[in-house]
């Protein structure tokens, strides 16, 4: 038999959990940046079609991780303060050696919530990746040590880049010099990305979406701008001494200014696109060696 128990008295410790659950919904409706997990942009004005089907992952995600938070913490205090040890009280407490309802949830319980996330990831992963639709521009984005390159397909014009030389000074305007990416505004744009020489990654943050320029390797996918504007663009991936200076801007615009900036860089002579055997390795190599005329 087990050794007699003294009462103990349940304090209402899930009270103080359901009271911090409602805290937190209350408090996530405080601001649009809240409601949207702090990410780029607006629900009314979403700066792509696919920032709200990312946004509404995000959100949801987190909303999951807090819901079995709470239960967790909830459950925790709830044991500490139920069955903490009292003054006077020598007593053992029961000993259980298994319990197999407990043990079955341990392991059905995870296997359901994995499900689900991994359900919704893959439900809206694929849909951001999905380039079936027929493109209505096509750009060709060429990452190079460190800069951009930009082959507007369509249009058989192309944009060169070299990057910054002073992001870690003082004030602003560090782009006003970098290259910057045009894009219609409501016109589905086919990115097809490609490295010169090393692993790099474009992103446009405010598109809340990034993916990998891998050498040897031609990566693609789809995106609608629907808010006009400019952004930043950056590489996200370690390449090197000069990775942080690896920038560009991106401005969604009308067709008509989109059309005025192909036949500017028509203008200067920027006709054709750039290949991938332009490198800054064969530019170095090219260079003229110390002592030579």
């Amino acid at each position: 038999m087990h050794p007699d128990t003294p009462r103990r008295t349940r304090r209402p410790a899930l009270l103080l959990a359901g009271l911090l659950g409602v805290a937190a919904v209350v408090l996530s409706g405080c601001s649009a940046e809240v409601q949207r997990g702090w990410l780029p942009g607006s629900s009314d004005a979403e700066i792509t079609d696919q920032t709200g089907r990312i946004t509404s992952l995000w959100v949801g995600s987190w909303i999951a991780a807090l819901i079995v938070g709470i239960i967790t913490w909830g459950l925790i205090l709830w044991c500490v303060a139920v069955y903490r040890k009292r003054k006077g009280d020598d007593t053992l407490p029961v000993q259980l050696r298994y319990h197999v309802p407990l043990e079955v949830m341990y392991v059905i319980l995870p296997i359901i919530m994995v499900g689900v996330l991994f359900y919704y990831t893959n439900r809206d992963t694929t849909a951001i990746v999905d380039t079936s639709a027929k493109a209505d521009v096509h750009v060709q984005i060429i990452g190079k040590q460190w800069s951009w390159d930009f082959n507007y397909l369509d249009d058989d014009a192309y944009d060169t880049g070299q990057h910054a030389q002073d992001v870690g000074s003082a004030g602003t305007g560090v782009l006003e010099d970098q290259v910057t990416l045009y894009l219609p505004v409501d016109e589905k744009v086919e990115f097809t990305l490609d490295s010169r020489d090393v692993i790099h990654s474009f992103w446009i943050p405010a598109f809340l979406f990034k993916m990998d320029m891998i050498p040897g390797k031609t990566n693609t996918f789809q995106v609608t701008p629907t808010e006009e504007g400019t952004y930043l663009g950056k590489c996200a991936e370690l390449c090197g001494e000069y990775h942080s200076s690896m920038l560009f801007n991106v401005k969604v615009v009308t067709r008509e200014e989109y059309d005025a900036h192909i036949e500017e860089l028509k203008a200067k002579g920027q006709e054709g696109s750039l290949g991938l055997e332009y490198s800054r390795q064969q530019d170095l190599d090219s260079a003229p060696k110390e002592g030579e005329n």
